[in-house]
């Protein structure tokens, strides 16, 4: 398996086209089993790993922090130089601590929380810092300043978003520009063959802007692996069920519309003689503002077939006969 790089956005970062996404590291898997999980994927040529300060998903504020550490443990075991070898991608915005103050995106969150993610991490600096989401009670200026600090402070080699509706990433941008503050390079937004709602203005805002693309619920909870039955109660320990989190996947995902177009997904996917969730995953790579999906895991052996959409090219043919398909999902009225 060869796993080849992109570049970040217009960076000059050389990324892994795949991206190992790590949020059920200590809530759904536990430390051991995540460790493997990250011997496997970057064993496989990935070099591209995503955190979030809150994570584990679905946990609690007893629980928050707890996914960096098991990475910062992860690294120390690897040994002084292995911090070198991967790239670290985390985000802030989310409740962190019980004070109104412990979240969001003013200066003084952000530069906190920076702060506790690197002592989690056992690094000195991360090389993507992420916004989670869009506060719009603080003042974008505000932030764009504070991440700007980060950066020059080299606390963090670029900076990006997650979950930003266009316009408010196209006015960030501009704020950026205007004040000459250090650039948003990426976005991470949710994207697969059941919510494509990003392509209409997102995706070329991101062409147009340069912004490398790093797409997270590839598999949509992994009912795109097959695995769920429609008529079915969501199994245990999986992202449906799972603490805090599980409601608002079963809001997303969890309907027989999204089942019956799982079902004739499933039928190209055996005319191609592939598991549903590499041709899920090659999909997402196929379109070309696409830097790097995200893969989740919750045991090393689900890496199997989503790795390898690495070595799968999509035929052309097949692709517009899944984006026939899923049409339906990049209207505004897509299942959430």
């Amino acid at each position: 398996m060869t796993i080849p790089t992109a570049r970040l956005g217009r960076t000059g970062l050389q990324v892994s086209r795949l991206a190992l996404g790590t949020m059920t590291f200590g809530l759904q898997t536990d430390e051991a089993t995540s460790h493997r999980i990250l011997d496997k994927a970057t064993g496989a040529g990935i070099n591209f790993i995503d955190i979030a300060d809150i994570y584990p998903l679905g946990g609690t504020l007893d629980t928050i922090g707890r996914t960096e550490e098991i990475i910062g443990r992860w690294l120390r075991a690897k040994g002084a130089s292995a911090r070198g070898d991967y790239i670290l991608a985390t985000k802030a915005v989310g409740r962190t601590g019980p004070h109104a103050w412990n979240q969001g995106a003013s200066r003084k969150h952000l530069l906190d929380a920076i702060d506790r993610s690197l002592a989690r991490l056992q690094t000195d600096h991360v090389d993507l810092y992420q916004l989670h989401s869009d506060d719009r009670s603080t003042p974008l200026d505000e932030t764009i300043e504070a991440l700007d600090t980060i950066v020059k402070s080299g606390r963090a080699r670029y900076v990006g978003v997650s979950n930003f509706l266009a316009y408010r990433l196209a006015k960030a941008l501009g704020r950026a520009d205007l004040q000459r503050l250090t650039r948003f390079v990426s976005v991470q937004p949710r994207y697969s063959l059941l919510f494509r709602e990003i392509e209409r203005e997102l995706m070329p805002l991101c062409d147009e802007e340069g912004l490398g693309v790093i797409p997270y619920n590839p598999l949509a909870g992994g009912l795109l692996t097959g695995k769920y039955e429609s008529g079915s109660k969501p199994q245990e320990n999986t992202r449906f069920t799972l603490g805090t989190a599980g409601g608002m996947y079963q809001t997303r995902y969890w309907n027989e519309r999204a089942f019956a177009t799982v079902s004739e997904l499933q039928k190209l996917a055996g005319e191609a003689g592939l598991p549903l969730a590499t041709l899920a995953v090659a999909w997402v790579m196929a379109n070309p503002q696409v830097t790097a999906p995200l893969l989740g895991a919750s045991k090393p052996e689900q890496l199997d077939a989503t790795l390898a959409a690495a070595d799968y090219q999509l035929d052309p043919a097949l692709k517009a006969r899944m984006d026939e398909l899923t049409a339906e999902y990049r209207k505004g009225d897509s299942p959430r």
